[in-house]
């Protein structure tokens, strides 16, 4: 029987976080994945700011992996750097959100 302990250390983002652009209004999701389940101290960040579950912030997991989070109704104030923290494991990426203009 061979048990496979997996460290925090042993863990790497597979896939990180992408600059997105959106326009006022839309959402806006970022998706980090991890090569294994297990890692403690997940939290995202907007702009140095922690943020949390609630109807304009949907923070998910899938299979312990997969980390999303989805800013809702986003503002042109949303736009900054969106920061992933898994331990010691960091991935950020650039949110801009565009107004619309409106010609009359």
């Amino acid at each position: 029987l061979l048990l496979l302990c997996y460290t925090e250390e042993a863990a790497v983002i597979v896939s990180g976080l992408k600059n997105t652009d959106v326009f006022v209004g839309e959402s806006a999701t970022f998706t980090c994945q991890l090569s294994h389940p297990g890692v403690k101290n997940v939290q995202w960040w907007l702009d140095g700011s922690p943020l949390h579950n609630n109807f304009v912030t949907e923070i998910s997991e899938q299979d312990g992996m997969i980390h999303t989070l989805t800013l809702n109704d986003v503002a042109c104030h949303d736009s900054g750097t969106v920061t992933f923290r898994a331990g010691s494991l960091i991935s950020s990426a650039k949110l801009l959100v565009k107004g619309i203009l409106l010609l009359e």
